[in-house]
C-alpha cells in the first residue's frame, strides 16, 4: 500500500478549505458529516456556501492568506481551482506543519479523500490510491446496497449496551452475543424498523445469558484451499474470523491468516518432508487441551481436510474427548492443480473415473496399490508422490506403454511460484529432476479410452534436455 487507511478523530478539531467554488463546497459537505470545526478562506463564496456561512455551520474568513491560517489543523483542503495557486498555497500549508489535500493533483496530497458509505457510526471507505475513481464508485455503490439504511442506528445501540455486557459477561460470551446480534434475529427486527423491540430483546439477552449461542464445533477443521487465499471457503474465512487459537500448516498461504482475527493466536505446526518438529500427536494433543481450556479453534489444512491430510486422527481424538467438532471442506489439490493446467478431472466419453491417491504411506514411497489396476479412462491425482515418481513412472511404463499415459506436474498450484508441466510417464523422473522438483507438487495422470488420447501441444525445452513443456505463470498484477 502506498497510503494507509486511517480514521482520524475529527470532534472539535479545526479543518480549513482554501477556495469558494464548487471544489471547495464538495469538500464541505465531506466535512460536515463529521463534528469538526470548519473554516473556509475565500473573499468570495458560492451560493451554497454563502449559505452555510450565514447559517454558522461554517465560518468564512477572508483577505491575504498566510502560512498562520494552517497552524494546529486536522486537514487542509486548497481547492481554488487554479493550479498555479494550489501549488503556492500548498506551500504555505505545508509550511505550517499542516497535513494537506490539493483537489485533483494527488502528488500533492498527504491525504486522498476515500469514497464513503455512512451509516453513522458505521463508516466504509473505499480507496484506490487516485488509480481508478470509478471503481471506487462501483464499489460503493455495491456496498450501499449491502448495508440496511438504519445499521448504524443498531451499531449506536450496541455501543450504548457494550458496558453493560462487559458486566455481565466474559470475554467469549460477549463476542458470541455480538455475533448473534449482527447475525440473527435482532438485526432483522432492527431493519424492520423495531428499534425499541430490538434493544429489549438485547437487553434481555445480556441479563438472561440466553442469545441463542451457537451449537457449532468449539473445533473447527477448516481447509485452506490450494494455494491462494481467494479460495478458501465463505464458511472457512467465517470460522476464521470466530477463532481464538488458529493453528495451521506448512503449506497454508500466510495471507489467508489475515483473514482472521487480529487478536486471534496463531501457532505453526507445519511439517517438512522428514522433518517433523511438530510431530502429529503433539498436534493432536495440542487442539484437544486447547479446545478443553475453552478456546474457540480452528485448525487450518491446506487444501480438504478430509484428503490426505491426516484430519481422521485430530477428528478420533477430539471425539474421544467429547468435544464438538465441525469440518469444513476445502478445494483439494487435484481440483487446483487441474485448474492451473486449464483441464477438467473428468471428461464425457474419455476420462469418467477419478482416483485421488498418495505415493507416501505409513511405510515410506510406494506404487500406490490402485495403479495396478489401472485401466482405460481413467484420471489419477497423485498426492506427495515426487520421491516415488521413479518407482511409478517405470512401472506404469512396462504396464501401459512409455508414452500412453500424459502425466501433468503442478507445483505451487495456485500461488505466484506455479509451475506446469507436460510430459509422458516414461520421463516423468527425468522432467522432474530437469526442472528442479523436489517436494510441494502434484501429479495428474490420464490414461484415455482407446482413441481419445489428445495432443497436449508439447513442445520441448531446451533447456532442460527436450524434457517436457513447461509454462511458468506470475499470479500478480
Amino acid at each position: 500500500m502506498k497510503t494507509f487507511p486511517m480514521f482520524l478523530q475529527m470532534a472539535g478539531r479545526h479543518v480549513v478549505i482554501v477556495g469558494g467554488g464548487e471544489q471547495a463546497a464538495q469538500k464541505t459537505r465531506l466535512m460536515l458529516k463529521t463534528e469538526a470545526q470548519i473554516t473556509v478562506i475565500s473573499d468570495v463564496l458560492e451560493e451554497e456556501l454563502a449559505a452555510l456561512a450565514t447559517s454558522g455551520r461554517i465560518t468564512q474568513q477572508r483577505g491575504p492568506i498566510r502560512a498562520a491560517h494552517f497552524e494546529h489543523t486536522a486537514l487542509v483542503f486548497i481547492a481554488t481551482g487554479c493550479r498555479g495557486a494550489d501549488g503556492a498555497l500548498h506551500g504555505l500549508a505545508k509550511a505550517a506543519g499542516a497535513t494537506v489535500n490539493v483537489v485533483d493533483q494527488p502528488a500533492l496530497c498527504d491525504a486522498i479523500t476515500p469514497s464513503i458509505v455512512d451509516r453513522d457510526p458505521v463508516v466504509v471507505a473505499i480507496g484506490t490510491e487516485g488509480t481508478a475513481p470509478v471503481l471506487a464508485r462501483q464499489i460503493k455503490t455495491r456496498v450501499e446496497q449491502m448495508l440496511e439504511p438504519d445499521l448504524g442506528g443498531l451499531a449506536a445501540l450496541v455501543g450504548r449496551l457494550r458496558a453493560h455486557a462487559a458486566q455481565r459477561l466474559g470475554p467469549r460470551a460477549r463476542r458470541d452475543l455480538w455475533r448473534w446480534v449482527f447475525a440473527d434475529t435482532p438485526r432483522r427486527t432492527h431493519a424492520r424498523g423495531a428499534g425499541r423491540e430490538t434493544a429489549r430483546m438485547i437487553k434481555q439477552a445480556i441479563v438472561t445469558g440466553d442469545f441463542g449461542q451457537e451449537t457449532s464445533a468449539s473445533v473447527a477443521l477448516v481447509g485452506a484451499g490450494p494455494g491462494a487465499k481467494d479460495l478458501i471457503t465463505l464458511r472457512g474465512v467465517q470460522r476464521l474470523q470466530e477463532a481464538d487459537i488458529i493453528y495451521y500448516d506448512r503449506l497454508v498461504d500466510p495471507e489467508i491468516l489475515e483473514l482472521a482475527r487480529r487478536d486471534a493466536e496463531r501457532v505453526y505446526v507445519g511439517k517438512r518432508p522428514g522433518c517433523h518438529s511438530w510431530p502429529q500427536e503433539k498436534i493432536t494433543q495440542t487442539i484437544v487441551a486447547a479446545a478443553k481450556g475453552g478456546a474457540r479453534v480452528v485448525r487450518l489444512k491446506c487444501g480438504d481436510p478430509g484428503i490426505f491430510a491426516r484430519g481422521q486422527e485430530e477428528l478420533d481424538a477430539l471425539r474421544a474427548a467429547d468435544i464438538p467438532v465441525e469440518i469444513v471442506p476445502g478445494v483439494t489439490a487435484a481440483c487446483g492443480v487441474a485448474a492451473a493446467s486449464g483441464q477438467m478431472l473428468t471428461e464425457r466419453e474419455h476420462i469418467d473415473t477419478l482416483v485421488l491417491t498418495t505415493g507416501h504411506i505409513t511405510e515410506g514411497c510406494a506404487v500406490p496399490q490402485i495403479l495396478h489396476n489401472l485401466t482405460a479412462g481413467t484420471c489419477v491425482a497423485l498426492y506427495m508422490a515426487v520421491r516415488a515418481a521413479p518407482e511409478i513412472s517405470a512401472f506404469l511404463a512396462a504396464r501401459h506403454g512409455p508414452h500412453d499415459i500424459a502425466v501433468t506436474i503442478v507445483a505451487h498450484a495456485q500461488t505466484d511460484a506455479e509451475i506446469v508441466i507436460h510430459c509422458d510417464i516414461a520421463s516423468l523422473p527425468e522432467t522432474l529432476v530437469a526442472h528442479g522438483i523436489t517436494d510441494t507438487a502434484t501429479l495428474l495422470l490420464k490414461l484415455r479410452k482407446a482413441g481419445a488420447q489428445k495432443s497436449l501441444g508439447r513442445h520441448t525445452n531446451p533447456e532442460h534436455g527436450g524434457l517436457g513443456d513447461i509454462a511458468v505463470r506470475s499470479r500478480q498484477v
